[in-house]
Order: structure tokens, then sequence, then C-alpha cells
């Protein structure tokens, strides 16, 4: 049990039915009446993020959120496949758990499994990664003052925006979270 007073960013609690995690939190001690815990709360299922007040007493079950390192095999129509590197247990997931978690993930990367209770929610894939461009148009030097860019497509068929210095076939490094074209490998 954790207490609205000894909240702290990360933490995932049990509310309304939902797993949330702590985005940001503040105690407010007005000048008059009893002090509270102000709080924005992200569902780690749905996405959705709430604002919310508490009494610092307030008691909440922590919700114990297991992240298991797995290798990505492969995906089969609908369905991924993932494997556990120490047990070799191999588990698949639908599309819809998967979302576009993996649209910058190659075969046998090692993603992190989220779930509660057993049930997975999500996937996580590294940071960063590095990825051949498959696709793009040759770059011109025009009239351009400041870092143009052009569209590309990656290995994995997602695509980003290079700076036009990028070619078909140069392997570059790309930011997983936000799917920002880093730098040349």
């Amino acid at each position: 049990m954790v207490t609205a007073g000894d909240f702290k960013n990360g933490i995932t609690i049990e509310y309304e039915n939902g797993i949330w995690q702590i985005i940001e939190f503040q105690h407010v001690k007005p000048g008059k009446g009893a002090a509270f815990v102000r709080t924005k709360l992200k569902n780690i299922i749905s996405g959705g993020v709430i604002e919310n007040s508490f009494r610092p007493t307030e008691k909440f079950e922590e919700a114990r959120i297991d992240r298991v390192n797995m290798q990505y095999l492969y995906n089969d129509g609908d369905l991924y496949y993932f494997m556990d590197q120490d047990t070799f247990e191999q588990i698949s997931l639908t599309a819809d758990q998967i979302g576009d978690s993996l649209k910058f993930v190659k075969e046998n990367e090692v993603v992190k499994i989220c779930s509660h209770k057993g049930n997975v929610f999500s996937v996580e894939p590294p940071l960063f990664v590095e990825l051949a461009i498959t696709a793009t148009e040759p770059g011109f030097k025009g009239n351009t003052a400041t870092g143009a860019t052009k569209p590309a497509t990656v290995e994995t068929g997602a695509q980003i925006a290079v700076p036009l210095f990028v070619n078909e076939g140069d392997v570059v490094k790309i930011d997983t979270r936000t799917g920002e074209y880093l730098s040349r490998a």
C-alpha cells in the first residue's frame, strides 16, 4: 500500500479499476483548509491522462509491473512471436496488443514486454536502433538556409525524415520514442 503523501513520479497504482502511473504530483498546503496532493495520472493500458486531487492519507494498492526482456522472433499475419531469453518460452501477441511499438524493430531484436498480473499491455522497443534506408529521393542542394529534410523509408517499412545528405543503403540511428533521425551509423 502506498499513501498519496508518499507519491513519486513513476509509481504505478491501482485506482478506479485501472492501472495508473503518476506523471506529476504536487503537495499543496493552502493557508486555510487541509493539505492535499494534486496529481496527473496516466492510464498505462489506454494511455489516457487525468488530473486528480487526493488527501495525503488516502491509500492505494501499488501495481506491480513486470518488464521482461524478450527477443522479437517474427510475425505471422496478425500474431507477433516473442521468446524469453532465459527460459526459451515463446509467447504470441496480437496486432492490437502491439500497436505501432514495433515499427522500428527488426526480427531478433530484444524488446521489453510489460505486463500486470500476467496480462501484457505494452511492448517497449530499445531506445535507439540502427536501420538501413531502403528508399529515399536523392537530395539536391538548393536555396535552403538550414537543416532541410526529405522523407525516407527504413528496412522495417517505417517513414522518417532524414537530412538531404542521407542516401539509399545508408545505416542511420533512430530514436524510437520520437521517430527522429539522430545520425549516420
